[in-house]
């Protein structure tokens, strides 16, 4: 039964693989970008990021949505889904662009938050036909597949923000033509609905899911993780360009910074099969507060690459490592509930980060020096919270947990 459960969860992951590094490929091009083009269309600079934060609101209120339609019609529709989201929200904002609008560039960035809160759910689909040996490899896979994202996607940005005349244009519409290729590969995935048992009550409520312990500290280790991984990179390009280096060093940045999110996806389900996801998670939030350290040390490009590259290994042992704690610790009814809400919570929390980005970065100290390390420093007192979270789960007796 292994065997043929593992045999067509290797399938879904290829499928999932392929759309990681086609669609994923929007996600390192709107970061690079968004908060250049915002600046230059916001009534005031402080609202610069403010193409970020909506995209982000989009996202964390279309998980909810999203899960219940997986949960409902299949994982194959909620995908198809998020990718005519990023479509339509990248001809938005491509309107917006040419029409000086940033209204309109706002409102696509929120329409674009649809198809990355439908990505989110990639991790979730490679874990549903595997086994319990196999989830966590899966779930990192999927996560590896965003490596041709790190490579193309920054690439792309740079071919693209000038290749019009108005400046960022072609990177939207090469947004809009990735949606539309990526969306076929989805025809090749098979994810069986969640079939509910006759009689069976349906799981936990979903404040009876967040008592468990390890459902509640996987979410803050989840949350923390992508929120302040978000903090941190929306402002980075701002913080490049505004000490004093030219927009092309920005997408290579990034690059090098989501090759770091990626690149240990090959190795992450292993390290955690060997070492214990608890210890993966820890490891993960020591990554992220060398991250701030070195971006505070000093605004040298080499600083720049350091934080940043921390950053993605940070981000990605604290964030693979929660997913596969959550995916362990929920039933099969429970599923739709409480990925949904976990993904809300998750986006919440990097709305907030990216909310307070934009005025960290623009609003403080009155330099682009100064905002950036008042960035750094707000990552802070969010790692004390996740760190204490796993210290009380590790001095806790040992739990029985419900596990699919």
């Amino acid at each position: 039964m292994t065997q043929i459960s593992d045999s067509l969860a290797r399938r879904n992951v290829y499928v999932l693989v392929a759309a990681q590094a086609i669609l994923g490929a929007q996600m390192p091009m709107i970061f690079i970008v968004a908060g250049l083009a915002g600046k230059q269309l916001a009534p005031n600079a402080c609202l610069a990021t403010l193409p970020i934060s909506l995209m982000v609101i989009g996202s964390m209120l279309s998980a909810n949505p999203i899960s219940a339609i997986m949960a409902r019609w299949g994982r194959r529709t909620g995908f198809v889904l998020g990718t005519a989201g990023g479509a339509a929200g990248a001809a938005v904002s491509a309107y917006g662009l040419s029409q000086s609008s940033f209204l309109l560039f706002v409102l696509g960035a929120f329409l674009t938050g649809i198809y990355q809160s439908s990505q989110g759910f990639f991790r979730f689909a490679a874990a549903d036909t595997a086994s319990e040996a196999f989830r966590p490899k899966a779930i990192s896979w999927v996560m590896a597949g965003g490596l041709l994202s790190a490579i193309v996607g920054p690439k792309l940005a740079e071919y693209s923000m000038h290749a019009m005349a108005i400046t960022f244009l072609g990177t939207y519409l090469t947004v809009v033509a990735l949606n539309v290729v990526g969306v076929f590969l989805f025809a090749l995935l098979d994810i069986p609905k969640p079939v509910q048992r006759t009689g069976a009550v349906g799981g936990r409520s979903r404040i009876e899911l967040l008592r468990s312990p390890r459902i509640l500290v996987a979410v803050i280790v989840g949350t923390v993780s992508y929120a302040l991984m978000n903090l941190v990179m929306t402002s980075s390009p701002l913080a490049v360009v505004g000490c004093g280096f030219p927009d092309t060093v920005a997408p290579q940045i990034v690059s090098a910074h989501v090759l770091a999110m990626f690149i240990p996806s090959f190795f992450t389900g292993n390290i955690i099969n060997r070492f214990g996801v608890e210890r993966v998670m820890a490891t993960g939030l020591v990554i992220l507060a060398c991250a701030g350290l070195v971006a505070m040390a000093g605004i040298k490009i080499e600083n720049f690459y350091g934080a940043l590259i921390l950053l993605g290994l940070g981000w990605n042992f604290g964030f693979i490592g929660a997913t596969t704690m959550l995916t362990g610790a929920h039933t099969v009814e429970e599923r739709g509930r409480m990925q949904g809400m976990n993904d809300f919570l998750v986006f919440g929390g990097v709305t907030l980060a990216s909310f307070s980005s934009g005025g960290l970065m623009n609003c403080s100290g009155g330099s682009p020096q100064a905002g950036w390390m008042a960035v750094n420093l707000a990552m802070l007192p969010f790692l004390v919270l996740a760190g204490g979270a796993l210290i009380w789960l590790w001095l806790r007796p040992k739990d029985l947990e419900v596990t699919q």
